[in-house]
């Protein structure tokens, strides 16, 4: 059996190339049928953000890559609360393609990973 990838992107989605990078890697590691999950955290959690408007800066919405990450058998992209809570965001605000974790449960969920990469 595979190893489970936890892949956790931290940065936000048009701020360099970090965000893009965890993502293609959580897709590269879905590709090969290893079991792949993705946290966002810090100022990754905007990635998650509806209604975003990245043309000005001249760079793809990075929304409908997270909304391809089921075809690749990434279930779930996993939020976490406490940097919505930093930030001032609203689940309501997010695409409902989340699954919260809160208090412990970020710990407690990154335990279960085989292997952790940090963007």
């Amino acid at each position: 059996m595979s190893q489970s990838v936890c892949i956790i992107s931290t940065q936000a989605p048009y701020r360099g190339q970090f965000a893009k990078e965890a993502l293609d890697a959580a897709l590269v590691s879905a590709s090969y049928e290893i079991p792949t999950s993705l946290l966002l955290m810090g100022d990754g959690v905007y990635q998650i953000l509806d209604g975003q408007s990245p043309g000005q800066l001249q760079k793809k919405k990075l929304s409908a890559l997270l909304q391809s990450l089921e075809l690749y058998g990434i279930e779930t992209v996993y939020v976490d609360g406490e940097s919505l809570a930093e930030r001032h965001l609203d689940p309501e605000q997010l695409l409902p393609l989340y699954t919260l974790l809160e208090g412990d449960a970020v710990a407690s969920f990154l335990a279960q990973q085989d292997k952790v990469l940090s963007f």
